[in-house]
């Protein structure tokens, strides 16, 4: 064998060992290697073992955006910035703001986009208004009603949600058969957790269709119970973040999952094992710092099973898995 065969064969050999050598991402082998291999996060289970990897894929549902860069950027002064404290939770600023403190959940339905906006905008109704407005935006209406936003279930581009928002306006809707606003969510919750009660997820979830009627009950017109947005923007940059999450309230972010956050049970996560799953949308709250590390506040869409109880902690300030490129944030239209 001449050295460059050698060398090849040395090179595929090492390649054949090490995909052999990685676990399932699903697996408490992948879980265990996870915990060894770093300290400022816990793994554990949040998927039940048999979940199919294609159901999980689908709940990733961010399309690439290239929207978001026609969206004029918000600056923060500098003397904001300054000011800012160590760590900020927004539930204690605005106590009024009871949605702060939820957690969706999207379904069989890759509506990440959506939800990450709704739930944003609803807070927002809120922390603009000092808790004394509030409206619950209907990730049914945005879901299944903005032909520019992208795909449906199949995925969608946050900055065009909140174009959406501005543009047409949203109606209100709370969970799944919660009797909530004009459009509650349609798609039913599904046990992609352990342990749980619910139905199992199938990961075939199809768009509910667009109707622009309230459910009978709801005593107010689809028309007049539309809210608007005044102004979109993005912001970029943890400093500008940290001003505007402390000034005006949560935001939509998009990043890249990878296998190993499906496990994420507490502290701070840093990407450590595993393949990219795709781009998902989340709302960021707030920020701090654990064990030195310095984190962002983030709620996710997977329901209160997921996690740490829905919420995570991402490392903050080096842009990691993109969660600091892709921030979408608005003013509402208070009345």
């Amino acid at each position: 064998m001449t050295p460059s065969h050698a060398t090849l064969f040395a090179l595929l050999y090492a390649v054949t060992v090490s995909a052999v050598e990685v676990p399932h991402p699903l697996s408490d082998a992948f879980i265990s290697l996870i915990n060894t291999q770093q300290n400022t996060w816990q793994a554990g289970r949040n998927f039940p073992l048999g979940t199919p990897m294609k159901y999980i894929r689908s709940l990733m549902g961010v399309l690439p955006d290239t929207n978001l860069l026609m969206l004029p950027k918000v600056v923060h002064e500098q003397e904001v910035i300054e000011s800012l404290p160590e760590g900020f939770d927004p539930r204690n600023k605005w106590p009024n703001c009871p949605t702060l403190n939820e957690i969706r959940d999207q379904g069989s339905c890759g509506s990440c986009w959506a939800f990450g906006a709704v739930e944003a905008m609803t807070d927002r109704y809120c922390t603009y208004s000092n808790g004394t407005k509030h409206f619950h935006f209907s990730a049914e209406d945005l879901l299944s009603c903005c032909p520019i936003c992208g795909l449906g279930c199949n995925g969608g581009m946050p900055s065009l949600a909140w174009e959406y928002w501005k543009h047409v306006g949203l109606v209100s809707g709370g969970a799944y058969n919660s009797s909530q606003g004009c459009k509650p969510y349609k798609i039913p919750p599904c046990e992609h957790h352990v342990p749980g009660h619910r139905m199992p997820c199938s990961g075939d979830a199809k768009t509910p269709k667009c109707e622009r009627t309230c459910d009978e009950g709801y005593n107010v017109d689809y028309k007049k119970d539309r809210r608007y947005g005044k102004h979109i923007y993005s912001v970029r940059g943890e400093e500008h973040m940290k001003a505007e999450l402390f000034q005006n309230g949560p935001v939509e972010a998009a990043f890249t999952v990878y296998e190993d956050l499906l496990a994420y049970k507490s502290g701070v996560y840093q990407h450590t094992e595993g393949d990219a799953l795709g781009g998902h949308a989340v709302k960021i709250l707030g920020w701090g710092v654990e064990n030195g590390v310095k984190y962002w506040l983030i709620a996710n869409s997977w329901n209160s099973d997921w996690g740490d109880n829905g919420y995570f902690k991402i490392l903050r300030g080096e842009d990691h898995c993109g969660i600091e490129s892709s921030i979408v944030a608005g003013e509402p239209m208070i009345v």
